[in-house]
Parts: C-alpha cells; structure tokens; sequence
C-alpha cells in the first residue's frame, strides 16, 4: 500500500512510499532517502501528481510511539501556508534533531508527576472574578486577554485556571519570552503546584529534551514551560496555553523560520480547539484591536497585589540640572539617589546598552571602529577587553596600528551598562554593585546575581530592558531612567507603542512590597506629556489613541505587511535582482509593493541586504499568491530570500 511521508528537509511536500504494515495518519517511520534512514511522519495528502517517474521506496519500520494527532498535522499545515514556509522544514521544528523519541524509562518522568509540598495562595476579590472570567467556556477555543498592572497578580490567576485543566487530566503549555525568566518562574511554579514543570528551551541538554519530547508524546508529563520551540512539542492531550508578557517581541523568531510565537499559539490553540489566554501588563495593539472588535474576551486587575502602590514618576530637566563634569548624572539625580540608598531601598540605573561604549574611535586618525562583516558600529566590552560585534559575533582586540602615527589612542563614546557601572562603582564605592544584561545574565552565575539581588545584598543595579522582563525584586524601589531620549528616536512604526511597554514593565519592577517607589527620567528635549502618555496608569489610554492612527495610515493591525529581504556578498547583483524581483511580483499581483531599498543595516555577516516590503489588506490571501510565484524564481548561486510575514524589525 502506498502512504505520503512528509520529511524534515526543505521539500513542500510529502514523497510516496510504501509498505505491507497498516499505517495511519500521523505514524512516525523510519525511510531510506538519498544514502540515509531518516525519521518521518504519514502526512494527511500525497505528493502532487509528477511527470516523472520514481521507483517507490518501503517504508523500512513504524516507530513505536503514539501517532502525531490529525490536529497537530492540521496546525503545521496552516503554519506552513501562513508564513511562506516548506512544510518539510515546520516539520524539523517539531522533531527532536530530526528523530521521534520513543517512550524512556518510566522513572525519567517521576520528577514531574511527584507532589511535594505547596503554598496556599489566596486571591483578592478581583482576582477571583478575573479567574471565572477566564474559565469561562473552558472546553472550546477562545482567546481571553488577562491585563493587570505590574504585580497585580497576573500569575497567580492564571495558575489557578492550570489547576482546574490539570485536574482534568490534560496538558499545559506556558509559553515565556525569554529563557532567562524560566529560572525564577520554576520556584513559583512549583511552590504553587507542589510538582516540577518540564523546562523547554535551547539551553536544556539532548538528553533531558528526549525525556520530555517522549514524556508530552505519551501524556506522561502535565505542563512545559518554554520559549518559542515548546510550541511544536507533541504534546497528546493539550487542554490550555498561556503566553506569558504576549506583548514582547522576544516571541518573533526572526532568523531561519521567521514565525511569531504569539500569533502562532493562537493557530495552535484554534485546530486543539482549546482556550488560549494571553498575559500582560500593557497588550500589544494586535491584541488590543482584536479586543476592540469583540474577537477576543478580557479581563483587567487595577490593583497591585496587597495593596502596593505604583511608583511616582518625576521628570528631571537636564536643560536646568547639568550632567556633573565628565559624567552622565546630574546633582539632582544623585541626591534622589542617596535619599532611597539611605533608606535601604535598591536602585536601578536603566540603560538599554549592553557593553561599555557603542562607538570607539582613534583621536588621531578618527577611524571609527565598524564590523567587517557588518554595517555597524564594534561595541566596546570592558570586561572582555574585546571590541565585538552584537549581530555577528565578530570579536577583536584593542591594539591597532594608527594610519597616522604608531597605535591609535582611542576615545570611549556614549554609555553601555559597564561605563555607567564604572561611574556608579567611583561615585558609591562601598556599596554592592550589579550589572543585570544578557552578557551577565544568560551564563551559569545568573541564579546567583538573582539571589543576590532578591536577598538585598547588592544595592545599586545597572541594566538593560532585559530587567524589565518578570522578575520580582522585593527592595527596588528607586529607577533612574538615563537613555529615554535615545529610546525616543528612530523610524519604527512600533517605537511608541515598545516605549510604552518597556517603561510600564520598568516602572512594575520598583515598589512591589508597598513601600513608596519612583521612577526619574533624565532627559533634556522630551515633552512632559509623552513621558505621561507612556507612564500613564491606563496603557488602553494610549492604545485606544495609536490604533487611530494606524487605521488613519493603513498601518498594521489593519493591513498585512509582507517583508522579502535577499541577501548576497555581490553588492551589484544584489541591485539588479531586488528590482527583477520588484517587477515580477509586481506584474502579478494587484497589492503595493514598495521598494528595493537598502536594509538599514546594510551588511549582516558578510552579506548586503535589500528590502521589499508588500502592502496588502487582510482578505487578499497574499501569501497564497506569493508562494506560487516565489516557487518560479530562481535566484543566482549564494543568493538568499528570506519572507517575513508580520515583521516586527525593520532593520
């Protein structure tokens, strides 16, 4: 009998194989392709008919694992279509290094089905309403926003609403931005629960992923707590999602498959025909528009948890107060700085550059230092002694030969987390200091520098938004914020709306225990009333005002925009195919296409990049269109076309 086994390759299709077993849907098997025995999976349709002929290959065994659910085929169908990806490939999300792991040792799956002790947690009034809100229609598909201002108690609502799904005898997945909040968001699972949660992400070793692929495979293991990949897990008998912080931008993969995890999760949720709720403090405008238009249901917490009150948020004039000499602080921000430190209060000085300097260049020859392999700036590291690359990786040490005289001198430019470290350190020498960013965060010591914080022994805290992101720090209640008028520049359609993310998430991290809390700009141009816009208590103030003018603009949510961006190490073919590419979409399609331009950051790893961007209303089934013609061009040797449905970045 022949069967459709879709392979983990970069084919849109399944190949035809056959076999003398009773296979369904879904089976995982093992088929010689080319030279190799690979895994695949008995897909839903067959191979379009072909003018060639192949002899058809048997399938070589059937893999003793429970076939991948008819909704989840369902699901990596409509991802492929969705985002202009070959299904081969969305089947490589799904399996474990390009295998199906069949069913461990029983006792591999003990650490998650144990129960130890737990916290009794009681809700507040509002909690409570906001749960039967949110457990409403439990049993079918349906996206619910919880709102709540920082420390409202977001979490401890929606564990509740896990409690009832697992007392149901079905899986959870919990969705998080970034992999470094898994940590922290353990303990409190399992203080809440009693039992662990599997973690999912790209730090946790191969073994450890086979026992929780096989575990979700053969309904062994509850609930997975992951970033973006945990979304393609086989999980048997999915009852619920949670997307934690949905607004962060963390959820858009942007590189190989380009997908948002968010929007995804939605997708996912709607072929399980499950609820889906989403988290956050402030909701992006997608989520809000779909609120606005009845598609979505929401519930929204005012008050913080116990009671504490939201930091004050103060405007410090650099125009009337001056930076000290050879200094990034005025007096006045110093001595709002030793009245908290006096009290005992943690402080944070917000800055949303890693590193030491962004720029470095040679007093005498004025070379600036730039990536070989990319347009932009080397950024100084002082604790590596490197000058690297943050898109690259590209690292080189500090000693250059002048094309004046000898060996450049150089000069440090604008502040990274370390410089102002280094300023903080001399201007408060006997006290704690920690610099909380992705170089410090992302290594074995993270737990530590957590510990050291959440127990109060560091007193002074430099940071990028990576700070922003969950954490809870009991004794912060001072944040001085020294980059919001670089923050505010640029050409991003979403700059506003991420500003005002990021500084509601800041400003949720002071004053979570009920002490009194403040958040100070340092700023010499801004306007008073945008700080107010995005500090203000009511984010749906400001995002009722925005999606105005997107509509105003047909600006997404709105319209569908589609990004083609092609890469080449030949700087004139690249112009010359990005405008046949321009004018072949163009003569078949009735939508604008804009472009070819030249990516803002022009060169990324030795490549040029030119973008297009497609302008489409919702219903015109672009990606349909464009597949068909984007299977019809071929590009020159070296050349790559990446599609992002949705962009995010525009870089």
């Amino acid at each position: 009998m022949k069967y459709p086994v879709l392979l983990p390759n970069i084919f849109d299709h399944p190949f035809t194989y056959e076999s003398e077993l009773k296979l369904e849907v879904g089976d995982y098997v093992k088929v010689n392709f080319g030279k190799k025995i690979i895994t695949g999976v008995i897909w839903d349709q067959f191979e379009k008919n072909t003018s060639k002929q192949f002899r058809i290959k048997s399938i070589e065994k059937k893999i003793n694992i429970k076939p991948l659910k008819r909704q989840t085929i369902e699901f990596l169908n409509w991802f492929s279509k969705y985002n202009i990806v070959p299904l081969g490939m969305v089947l490589k999300l799904h399996l474990l290094s390009g295998n199906a792991v069949e069913i461990q040792n029983q006792n591999e799956y003990q650490k998650y089905q144990e129960i130890n002790k737990k916290e009794q947690f009681k809700l507040s009034k509002e909690q409570e309403i906001a749960l039967k809100e949110i457990i409403i229609n439990n049993n079918s598909f349906r996206v619910h926003l919880l709102q709540g201002t920082t420390g409202s108690g977001k979490t401890i609502v929606y564990f509740n609403a896990i409690k009832k799904i697992i007392e149901n005898q079905k899986q959870c997945l919990i969705l998080l931005p970034e992999i470094g909040l898994t940590g922290e968001f353990e303990k409190k699972f399992k203080n809440f629960f009693g039992f662990e949660a599997a973690i999912w992400h790209s730090k946790i070793t191969p073994k450890r992923k086979k026992i929780i692929w096989s575990g979700l495979a053969n309904n062994e293991i509850k609930v997975v707590i992951g970033a973006r990949s945990a979304l393609f897990l086989p999980f048997q008998n999915l009852g619920l999602i949670i997307v934690d912080e949905e607004h962060d931008q963390s959820f858009k993969q942007d590189e190989g498959i380009i997908y948002n995890a968010r929007d995804m999760s939605i997708a996912r949720a709607k072929s399980e025909n499950i609820p889906i709720n989403l988290v956050t403090a402030v909701p992006s405008i997608e989520t809000y528009a779909n609120i606005k238009n009845k598609k979505y249901s929401h519930s929204r917490l005012f008050s913080r948890y116990k009671g504490a009150n939201l930091p004050k948020h103060h405007i410090i004039d650099l125009n009337e107060n001056k930076l000290l000499k050879k200094n990034f602080f005025s007096l006045k921000t110093l001595e709002k700085v030793k009245d908290h430190l006096e009290k005992g209060d943690q402080v944070l000085f917000f800055i949303n550059r890693r590193g030491f300097a962004p720029y470095v260049l040679c007093k005498k020859c004025l070379n600036v230092y730039t990536c070989p392999n990319c347009s932009i700036n080397l950024v100084y590291h002082k604790n590596k002694k490197k000058l690297l690359c943050h898109y690259c990786g590209h690292s080189s040490g500090m000693q250059r030969k002048c094309k004046k005289d000898n060996f450049c001198d150089f000069i440090f430019s604008g502040p990274g987390v370390e410089k102002i470290a280094e300023e903080v350190k001399l201007l408060f020498p006997d006290k704690e200091i920690i610099i909380f960013s992705s170089d410090t965060m992302n290594k074995a010591s993270g737990k530590n520098i957590l510990n050291k914080i959440i127990s109060g022994k560091a007193n002074i805290l430099v940071g990028t938004q990576l700070i922003s992101k969950g954490f809870h720090f009991p004794n912060l209640n001072c944040i001085i914020v020294l980059d919001i008028d670089l923050t505010s520049q640029g050409h991003d359609l979403r700059s506003t709306e991420k500003n005002l993310q990021l500084y509601h998430q800041l400003s949720g991290r002071a004053g979570r225990t009920g002490k009194p809390a403040n958040v100070y700009f340092q700023t010499f141009n801004l306007k008073p009333e945008v700080i107010n816009q995005i500090t203000n208590d009511d984010p749906f103030n400001f995002l009722e005002y925005e999606l105005k003018l997107r509509k105003q603009n047909s600006l997404p949510p709105f319209e569908r925009f589609v990004s083609l961006i092609l890469y080449s190490e030949n700087e004139k073919l690249l112009d010359i195919e990005a405008a046949k590419l321009k004018k072949n979409i163009s003569s078949k399609i009735n939508e604008k296409v804009l472009g070819p331009v030249n990516a803002p950051i022009f060169k990324i790893n030795r490549k040029f990049r030119s973008r297009l961007l497609i302008r489409a209303k919702k219903t015109s089934n672009i990606q349909e269109k464009l597949k068909m013609i984007l299977n019809k061009i071929k590009f020159p040797k070296g050349m790559k076309l990446t599609v992002d449905v949705d962009p995010i970045s525009f870089n």
